[in-house]
């Protein structure tokens, strides 16, 4: 089964407006035991692009899918050039306030968990511990034939030498990493192997087309069925590896809760959903908390 296809999808008509008022986040974590599902969305701020949102990257840009970078050295020549330039980006990205939000409920012992969609690192950053990352991180390489993992820092550094002289100017970035780069833009780009085994390296992502480890999915599954509560934070929840969780939680009683500015695919689940920018409606929601952001955790 495909899990992160890229879908059409239309809000349902007959669906409320989401409301500006943060009242029901408040009243979700105040009871605590909440479980926090991250999206795109949460990383704007930082200044990494959403796909689907005002302005997203879908618009201009058709994410990598697993079986054209497996099957065609054409395209994992496009995708490790401009993920060459774009991780650039990802490195100097820095979290924004509600990456620091998510992180002092943790400390304050108001969540249960965390899991994200995004692979740009930002929650632990931000100091939030047991993230899990539901589509990988770019900050890891996977070799394809021997499985060794290494740190992206040190790829990039071989592909950096690689590669002398490489800065083409891109036209935008990506939520996976990828710069919009032309072909010709891309050139003769140089792509190193692993050094185990001199097989094909990926990114330890899960693209567009491949599926989440099951194990991984179980354990999320876990996660929703421990929480009292669910909280959507920045996701328009079109492909079903998130939209999963929603429907499990709402299917077994437990609210849920959606902060996003957009309607989203899970909006028919959630009891309310919250229209506000993430960054300014979760530290809202800490004031009315007592929840200070920067602050030492609570005793």
């Amino acid at each position: 089964m495909r899990t992160r296809p890229t879908l059409s999808w239309t809000p349902d008509e007959d669906l409320p407006p989401g409301t500006t008022d943060p009242e029901a986040v408040v009243d979700v974590l105040g009871t605590g035991g909440v479980l926090v599902l991250s999206g795109a969305g949460l990383s704007t701020e930082s200044g990494i692009p959403d796909y689907r949102g005002e302005g997203g990257s879908l618009s201009r840009h058709t994410p990598m899918t697993f079986q054209d970078f497996t099957a065609d050295a054409r395209a994992r020549r496009r995708y490790w050039a401009r993920g060459h330039l774009g991780w650039r980006t990802f490195g100097r990205a820095r979290p924004n306030a509600g990456h620091r939000a998510v992180a002092a409920f943790g400390r304050h012992g108001l969540l249960s968990g965390v899991i994200t969609q995004n692979v740009d690192g930002l929650h632990q950053a931000a100091g939030s511990e047991g993230v899990v990352e539901l589509h990988g991180s770019l900050d890891r390489v996977v070799c394809l034939s021997c499985g060794a993992r290494s740190p992206r820092r040190e790829l990039a550094a071989r592909l950096a030498q690689a590669n002398a002289g490489f800065a083409p100017v891109p036209a935008g970035i990506n939520p996976d990493g990828d710069a919009d780069l032309t072909d010709e833009q891309v050139g003769d780009f140089r792509v190193v192997p692993c050094t185990v085994c001199g097989g094909i390296l990926k990114p330890d992502v899960v693209f567009f087309g491949e599926t989440v480890p099951p194990q991984r999915v179980e354990h999320c599954r876990r996660l929703v069925r421990e929480a009292t509560s669910l909280l959507v934070l920045g996701s328009s929840l079109t492909v079903m590896s998130g939209l999963r969780f929603v429907r499990q939680a709402a299917g077994s009683g437990k609210p849920v809760v959606i902060v996003n500015r957009d309607p989203t695919r899970g909006d028919r689940h959630a009891l309310t959903r919250v229209a506000l920018p993430l960054g300014a409606a979760l530290t809202t929601v800490a004031d009315r908390l007592d929840v200070s952001l920067d602050g030492p955790p609570a005793n």
